[in-house]
């Protein structure tokens, strides 16, 4: 089957979540965003709106 070899995606640290926000300002995509940490661009967008890693936006700058 194909999906045996499949690993989990990444699991995002706040340090990410501080650099994810970085990009977003900087107007970068958040499907490629989510490509180069290998996690689904959902939990791109939950950075960006803040519902995950509060703070990481203050951080960011």
């Amino acid at each position: 089957m194909a999906f045996d070899n499949r690993k989990p995606s990444s699991k995002l640290t706040f340090e990410d979540a501080v650099e994810i926000q970085r990009r977003i300002k900087r107007g970068e995509y958040l499907n490629r965003i989510a490509a180069d940490y290998d996690v689904n661009p959902g939990r791109i967008s939950e950075i960006k709106t803040g519902k995950t890693f509060a703070g990481s936006e203050a951080s960011a700058h």
